[in-house]
């Protein structure tokens, strides 16, 4: 008979303590760590130097960098990116998709202290519990956390953009746009694919400022538009394609519904509403990152979650769309397809 592997306390541990590699790395985006070593291999003195570490520290948080796999360290002592870290993690690049961590680290790392109080109560534990303001009105406020924000859920976007953009099929089609786009990654990466293609994004109107700064950073001012509104009050602009990325998990299912029943309302015959999430598969078992960022959305929202498949698709039909695809993107997101 086989001998059974013993059972040990280390992946328990590992996962309980996982905070500490977590805020390992939020420290090291916060620093500027991989954005100083973009340009090349660096020791730990200067390096040190640069961002500021203490001589106490750096040994031992560089080198916690490299057993992370998020830094190499040379045989000389030279620290250097990782072909990843490199991509993403360097500021200067337009492939940066630090922003959502740091928007992590400035907001969600402290919430997420909460999660007991929010499993008993329901109630989330954002910037609402504590000042009692809607959420979106009291973060715009802060030009500083607003502006985390922004870049953070842009940053989340952009690699889905991409995704999003080479997946569809966007003959045929002519404007785009996207509902509670944010900074509009996804019409971006649309409009750069597609030249005979428009966008929009409908968003909030304090988004605007921010919003300018990245289309003309991207060269697309004359082709991507803003249209400052609350998709909840006022008439959605025109289009022939809707997009909703990491929107229905902010709502309550009564909002959800409502949304969706308005977006096939403004759409023309044969137009597609797009719905992007982390959605849960629909055993509730293998996607781990949609379960996690469904209780991210009990702990930063009042009726949020992430949801399944079937769910999506069974509000969709409800709402009158004939068709309704799924198909996976990157990172555990789903995109439901859906044609009036």
């Amino acid at each position: 008979m086989p001998v059974n592997d013993p059972i040990t306390p280390e992946p328990l541990l590992q996962l309980g303590l996982g905070f500490m590699a977590s805020k390992t790395l939020l420290s090291a985006v916060e620093l500027g760590i991989f954005t100083a070593l973009a340009g090349g291999g660096r020791n730990r003195e200067s390096l040190a130097a640069e961002v500021g570490l203490h001589p106490r520290s750096s040994a031992d948080f560089l080198d916690a960098l490299v057993s992370l796999d998020v830094l190499d360290r040379d045989e000389d002592g030279t620290y250097r990116n990782t072909a990843a870290a490199d991509l993403f993690l360097d500021r200067n690049k337009p492939s940066y998709v630090g922003g959502i961590l740091e928007m992590a680290d400035a907001r969600l790392f402290g919430f997420w202290n909460n999660l007991t109080d929010a499993l008993k109560t329901g109630a989330p534990q954002n910037e609402v519990a504590h000042s009692g303001a809607p959420f979106f009105a009291t973060l715009s406020q802060d030009p500083i956390a607003w502006r985390n924000f922004l870049n953070g859920m842009n940053g989340v976007s952009t690699p889905l953009a991409g995704a999003l953009a080479a997946d569809f099929d966007w003959t045929g089609r002519r404007h785009v746009v996207d509902l509670g786009g944010a900074l509009g990654a996804v019409p971006a990466a649309v409009l750069r694919a597609n030249p005979d293609i428009t966008g929009a994004v409908f968003e909030l109107p304090p988004v605007r400022p921010v919003f300018e700064e990245f289309v003309a950073a991207h060269g697309l001012a004359d082709r991507l538009a803003f249209h400052g509104g609350d998709f909840f009050s006022d008439p959605l602009p025109e289009a022939d394609v809707y997009v909703m990325g990491q929107i229905l998990h902010d709502w309550n299912l009564e909002q959800r519904r409502f949304l969706l029943d308005k977006a096939y309302a403004a759409l023309p015959e044969g137009g597609t509403l797009i719905v992007y999430d982390a959605m849960i598969d629909d055993e509730r078992r293998r996607n781990t990152y949609g379960l996690m960022l469904s209780l991210n959305m009990l702990i930063d929202t009042e009726g949020g979650s992430e949801y399944t498949v079937t769910d999506v698709t069974r509000w969709l039909r409800g709402a009158g769309f004939r068709k309704a695809e799924a198909r996976p993107l990157i990172g555990g997101y789903t995109a439901v397809y859906a044609t009036k």
